[in-house]
């Protein structure tokens, strides 16, 4: 804006009486000329005379002027100080007159008791010594600490930097009286401190059963973020600190198989060997080592449990079993509507069972459908086979007998087909995603007994998924040799693998897979390899850079396709500015629709830590001509607001449901079921809608059905009692979950991959712990909210009509008249014809208490949730309650977390009130008698597996399907003239 001619020899007079260092009132000279051109829209000079008035510019005061021009002042200052710590080529050292300023300004923050202002522009603008001063000034020194550290983790751009805040805050931390150490390891988890923080944990688990208890939470803590290299680690530096700890390790945990759920991580080491013969034996040499050792090796024995993952697992396990509601009916619904050639919706119709009961164990529609599963071939059938991965994931224990009849040792009977071999290789790996120790060497030496390119396929992912982050040399050396192999197939798994196994360290491998994508012709290889590039710079943010320069600049599309990847990955959660510029600048200008539509899905990736600013961010690429740049942006949508249910989000992601192009479509449908899984059914009822009408709607294009599908299942992931979670618990990101998804992705290009989303499920549960890490039945807590607001959605409705599990029979006339004659003549003689083979068909609900009598305990929990639904629905005429109790474990929605409170009077009381997630319970009544524990009833069924060996038969209809696509011929009938 200009200034008035008349005015401007008034200005040029003021700024000449500024500029006269013989004038006595200079600074008000200055500060004159600073309003006059404040009001005249000029900033940069108002800022500029402002510095100049010294003392008369007032800080305090609270007029637009004073605070528009701090604000000016702050973002110059913290502008010079970024690039002077940077190195930057053109950085100065900031003009005294605004560092004075900026100094008055902090001293207004104390003397007003703004100390977490105070907080945010030390960070902001670097400096160290304000912010310690503004911690160690606040009242309440530990609440400021803890927002500090809060503010870093999501603020603060420079990994350098945010490493020296975590230090400090350890210093502060450790100087107040009662530090918390929770807090202090997850500062040294961020910084890789392994050594510090094993150094803690010994500490505690020697100390009072208080502190054990502490140590057990942190140990849930830091398992929850999943990071398997820092925990093995810890483990190791605590074998070191306790040398004679290992030898009650093995009884102790074996003890706690009755006990402590941890006796998952026992059953996988003996599988193959005669049970019967050795309980007694094993049990009776538990039991005496047991009473031997002493009390420290007992609580470091059960600490290990839970590092290892044993008991979060095995209780995450039950939770989802008990509490499962998933709606069966939703997927008959699905597979009647789905045509018999459709490959694409019947694997799909596959995915969504998986994830629907992911974690479950309840396998349900697979044992009632083999039929309809013997459709399955080649590729659909390793894919429906891996699906056994997802629905019992978890169930550690006994995934090798689950898999048996499809594993390549499989005892007796017709060699199963490679492709299912591959397929169970690859479940298994997903069964112990995160945690393989106990599958990594029979993954490993499936790997070397093979050279089929499916069973190495498979291999490659399950031992990358089992292995994840972990670091493993030997794994990586024998995945390489597959890599070298030059297999397409084979290839591509294994370049995931490697990615995967050195997931987020930044290895100097990395650059001799790069070559090895140079010299390979395989576009497959190709891009497993530029993937598995991206897997290992995960959070490396600026020491990833020379690898994105690399990758960004390449000819090849694939390799840039890649780049895109390590570029969102690498700065996954930072909201960096410079990655966002770069991303956005390939969606709109790269020649390649993949690698524009890589750039724009990325941006969900590098902004999932603030979620509410992706939707603003890609509004007008969501509106772009490219249809590639469409999906990209939604599926950045769901990705960054994977679980929030914004609103935001979902009005953008509404318009592109109902795109011209059908994969827009599809993307737009599983966005929008990841924004709302485990919302209000109030939220989420209006997609639940248009997915039953597309993918029963054959005028609709496959793969908008297909999106559908795969959007049902996603909807209501595990039972509909989890989310799909970036974030731990504890606020870090979770690694699994994120490289998980962004397998995902990856189902553009092979499906198979899509079955990668369930490692971005977590269970919404509230579990209570005591110190033996068993789950009492005596505590509960309080939703002070209607019961209605998160509900279970209500059962769907049976509709015959869809509901065509077979080819329909031809029948004749006559046959009908004489059908109709034999039932005349029954009923006359008190008989009820076809009750016992017609109702298999007909009577659906009858169909589905028959399969539940032979299911896993989870089976069970479905149908108590369904007569717990429906009897709400009948009680809607009686006032609802303002709250509610939920009772050990307890299903928390993400919305329904704010409204959890504990009732007072408890004989159990967490250490730490939270939530969700694992909370340690101290007994206060320890005069109150024996405490009764859950799951106990459960753990004969358990041991006897109902059906483990039997649940894997569930999918042999896959290895019995034909080698053809064609469908099977209809039944024969007799054809009687009239």
């Amino acid at each position: 804006m200009g200034a008035p001619a008349t005015s401007l020899p008034r200005i040029a007079a003021i700024e000449a009486l500024y500029e006269d260092e013989e004038f006595s009132h200079r600074e008000l000279a200055a500060l004159v000329a600073s309003k006059v051109f404040y009001h005249l829209g000029d900033l940069d000079d108002a800022l500029s005379y402002a510095l100049g008035a010294g003392g008369l510019f007032d800080v305090n005061a609270r007029s637009e002027y004073v605070q528009t021009i701090l604000a000016r002042c702050i973002d110059s200052y913290i502008e010079a100080r970024v690039k002077e710590a940077e190195g930057a080529a053109d950085a100065q050292q900031p003009d005294p007159r605004l560092v004075a300023v900026v100094e008055r300004l902090f001293e207004r923050c104390y003397a007003d008791g703004q100390f977490e202002q105070a907080v945010g522009i030390a960070l902001e603008s670097r400096r160290l010594d304000q912010l310690e001063r503004a911690i160690t000034a606040s009242p309440d020194a530990e609440r400021t600490l803890k927002y500090a550290l809060d503010v870093s983790q999501r603020l603060v751009v420079s990994r350098e930097f945010r490493h020296q805040v975590l230090r400090l805050v350890i210093r502060l931390y450790e100087g107040v009286a009662r530090p918390d150490l929770s807090a202090i390891c997850q500062c040294l988890m961020l910084l890789d401190d392994s050594d510090a923080v094993a150094t803690i944990l010994f500490r505690l688990l020697g100390g009072s059963d208080d502190e054990t208890l502490l140590a057990y939470q942190i140990a849930f803590d830091l398992v929850d973020a999943e990071l398997s290299a820092f925990m093995l680690k810890v483990n190791a530096k605590l074998d070191q600190l306790a040398p004679a700890a290992p030898k009650p390790e093995a009884p102790a945990a074996a003890g706690g198989e009755g006990g402590a759920a941890a006796a998952p991580a026992e059953g996988g080491e003996q599988m193959d060997t005669d049970a019967a013969d050795q309980a007694a034996p094993a049990a009776a040499a538990g039991q005496a080592a047991e009473a031997e050792a002493s009390p420290f090796s007992k609580r470091l024995a059960l600490f290990k449990t839970i590092l290892n993952g044993d008991v979060p697992i095995e209780l995450e396990r039950q939770f989802l079993a008990r509490h499962n509601a998933a709606d069966l009916q939703i997927l008959k619904n699905i597979r009647g509507t789905v045509e018999p050639r459709n490959s694409v919706c019947h694997s799909a119709t596959v995915f969504s069972n998986s994830l629907m009961h992911c974690g479950t164990t309840v396998d349900t529609f697979l044992r009632d459908n083999l039929e309809w599963l013997k459709k399955a071939t080649n590729w659909a059938k390793f894919s429906a086979t891996a699906g056994l991965g997802v629905i019992h994931r978890g169930n550690v224990g006994k995934s090798r007998t689950i898999m048996a009849p499809y594993l390549p040792s499989a005892p007796g009977g017709s060699t199963p087909s490679a492709y299912s071999e591959g397929g169970a290789l690859y479940a298994l790996g997903l069964i112990h995603t995160n945690h393989g120790h106990d599958v990594r060497q029979f993954l490993l030496d499936s790997l070397r007994a093979t050279q089929h390119e499916v069973i190495q396929h498979g291999a490659c992912l399950g031992l990358g998924v089992a292995g994840l982050g972990t670091c493993d040399e030997e794994a990586f050396e024998d995945v390489k040799n597959v890599l070298y192999m030059d297999n397409a197939v084979a290839g591509e798994a294994a370049g995931l693998a490697l990615g995967l196994l050195y997931a987020g360290s930044g290895t100097d491998k990395a650059a001799e897979l790069l070559a090895y994508a140079h010299e390979t012709q395989h576009e497959k290889i190709i891009r497993g390899v530029a993937v598995g590039l991206a897997l290992v710079q995960y959070g490396r943010e600026e020491a990833a850079e020379p690898m994105v320069e690399q990758m960004t600049r390449e000819l090849d599309p694939i390799l840039r396709y890649g780049g895109m990847f390590v570029l969102g990955l690498a700065y996954c959660g930072t909201s960096n500015n410079a990655a966002i510029q770069k991303l956005l600048h390939f969606a709109v200008s790269d020649v390649s629709n993949d690698v524009r539509r890589a750039a724009v899905l990325n941006l969900g990736f590098v902004l999932a830590s603030t979620p509410e600013q992706c939707p603003r961010i890609v509004s007008l690429l969501a509106e772009s001509y490219n249809p590639h740049v469409r999906y990209g942006a939604a599926m950045a949508v769901g990705l960054a607001c994977a679980g929030t249910g914004m609103r935001e989000a979902v009005a953008l992601l509404e318009p592109l449901v109902k795109d011209s192009v059908d994969f827009v479509q599809q993307g737009a449908l599983i966005a929008l079921a990841l924004v709302l899984v485990e919302q209000p059914e109030s939220r989420a009822k209006p997609l639940r809608e248009h997915i039953n009408r597309l993918y029963g709607n054959k005028a609709s294009e496959v793969m908008t059905r297909m999106g559908a599908i795969m959007a049902a299942g996603i909807l209501d992931a595990g039972g509909r009692n989890a989310t799909v979670g970036l974030r731990s618990r504890s606020g870090h990101f979770r690694r699994t979950a994120v490289l998980g998804l962004a397998l995902f992705t990856q189902y553009w290009y092979w499906y198979p991959l899509s079955y990668c989303v369930s490692l971005a499920v977590q269970p919404t549960a509230l579990i209570g712990v005591d110190a033996s890490l068993r789950a009492p039945k005596d505590f509960q807590v309080v939703s002070n909210c209607r019961p209605s607001q998160f509900a279970y959605p209500p059962p769907v409705k049976v509709d015959d009509k869809k509901d065509k599990g077979k080819l329909p029979t031809a029948v004749l006339s006559t046959t009908a008249r004489a059908k109709a004659r034999a039932a005349k003549k029954a009923k006359e003689a008190g008989k009820e014809p076809g009750a016992a083979g017609e109702a298999m068909e007909t009577d659906k609900p009858a169909g589905e208490g028959a399969a539940a009598e032979g299911a896993a305990a989870g089976d069970k929990a479905e149908g108590e949730g369904k007569e717990k639904a429906e009897g709400e629905g009948k009680k809607e005429a009686e006032p609802e309650p303002s709250s509610f109790t939920v009772d050990n474990p307890a299903r928390v929605a993400p919305g329904q977390r704010k409204f959890i409170s504990l009732p007072d009077g408890q004989r159990f009381a967490p250490i730490r009130p939270a939530p969700s997630g694992f909370v340690l319970l101290r007994d206060t009544q320890l005069d109150a008698g024996p405490v009764e524990y859950l799951f106990q009833e459960d753990k004969p069924a358990a041991a006897a597996a109902p059906a483990a060996p039997a649940e894997p038969a569930v999918p042999a209809a896959p290895d019995a399907a034909p080698a053809g696509d064609e469908p099977p011929p209809p039944e024969p009938f007799e054809y009687i003239p009239s």
